[in-house]
């Protein structure tokens, strides 16, 4: 079932997302709306909105969602309080227009980096802070390690690799965001357990290098939701929020984006933890409608690069799962496109409006 959304908001989804005025949208890009919709300080990350990305320029070539300013303005009118987007590398006079128009809509911006792969990528990467330390971002997050781990590392030897090869990438880009003062949000992406990744903070002890948090993406590896935030609130600079939807399957367990409140997960609770530990934290939405995930936590392959885990949290993690069977999982590659998009503007708007209604965001 739908929340009831704003009369702008679902006037705004009916004149951006109909497949009929896709055509229309370059046009569009100013979105002179004669009012925003009500606002929720709740941001949005590109992620959410591949599915419309696709529809967009499949109707007007080299149309793209995605370009900052438009993605901005975009976030506005459906009533987001800020974006994370790649920003790239900018020139002065978009660099302007980009703070100018987060400014003027009270917006924030947060960056998406990749991180330096060796010195001879610091150039790059130098670039990409640079703009983002002139669009005033309040983050940039970044992903430190491939894939997700049961499934990229067939050897925890592997996974060790790749571990210090992320520590060395951080070690790289810390004289640079400290120089520019632009903090780098290292997010939990299905790839360190949280003491982990708690030890690779404490390494590197950097007032610029902390977190961004992910509500979901820790219990795929078998981390206790609640606990995960608490551990790694203090590090926190943005916050991925996100809810899911839970099932069992032969061979683990289903794990689905859902909009905020209908999933598992006691959202009051993740952010109060982070407020309290962080007063003036921001959050951003991360929700990507498509299939739920598989989680194989009953099969030898899962446990080859974390053999370590104690059974006792296999258990608790299913135990969860049990408590919480989801009746049904959202499915969208059975769905026409036109239906795929239509799932994922509702995906958005429910959230955005228990964002504003439930969490006070």
């Amino acid at each position: 079932m739908h929340r009831k959304h704003s009369i702008h908001r679902r006037a705004a989804l009916a004149q951006l997302a109909g497949w009929g005025g896709l055509a229309t949208l370059p046009a569009m890009c100013g979105f002179p709306a004669s009012e925003a919709a009500q606002q929720t300080k709740l941001g949005l990350v590109i992620y959410n909105c591949a599915i419309r990305r696709k529809a967009m320029r499949a109707r007007a070539t080299g149309f793209d969602l995605f370009e900052p300013l438009t993605f901005l303005r975009y976030c506005h009118e459906l009533g987001a309080g800020g974006i994370q987007a790649s920003l790239g590398i900018l020139d002065a006079s978009r660099v302007k227009s980009l703070r100018a128009a987060a400014e003027q809509h009270e917006m924030f911006i947060d960056a998406i980096v990749n991180p330096p792969q060796s010195a001879a990528d610091l150039d790059r990467f130098e670039a990409e802070i640079c703009t983002a330390a002139g669009v005033a971002v309040l983050a940039a997050r970044t992903v430190v390690m491939p894939g997700r781990r049961y499934e990229q590392f067939k050897t925890l030897a592997e996974f060790r690799e790749s571990a210090a090869n992320a520590q060395r990438m951080l070690e790289l880009a810390a004289p640079i965001v400290e120089k520019h003062r632009v903090r780098l949000a290292v997010e939990n992406h299905k790839d360190q357990r949280i003491d982990e990744r708690l030890v690779m903070y404490q390494r590197l002890s950097s007032e610029f290098i902390g977190a961004c948090v992910d509500t979901g993406n820790s219990f795929a590896l078998l981390d206790d939701p609640y606990e995960t935030i608490e551990a790694l609130a203090p590090y926190a600079f943005t916050v991925h929020l996100k809810d899911q939807a839970v099932c069992e399957y032969e061979d683990g367990f289903l794990l689905g984006d859902i909009p905020l409140g209908a999933g598992c997960f006691d959202l009051k609770r993740m952010v109060e933890t982070l407020r309290k530990a962080r007063p003036k934290i921001h959050f951003v939405l991360e929700l990507i409608t498509r299939e739920a995930l598989r989680i194989p936590c009953l099969t030898e392959a899962y446990w080859a690069a974390m053999p370590t885990v104690p059974a006792s949290e296999l258990a608790s993690a299913l135990r969860l799962v049990r408590q919480h069977q989801a009746r049904n999982l959202q499915s969208v590659a059975s769905l026409p496109p036109e239906k795929q998009l239509e799932l994922e503007d509702t995906n958005i708007a429910d959230s955005l409006d228990y964002a504003r209604e439930k969490l006070k965001i």
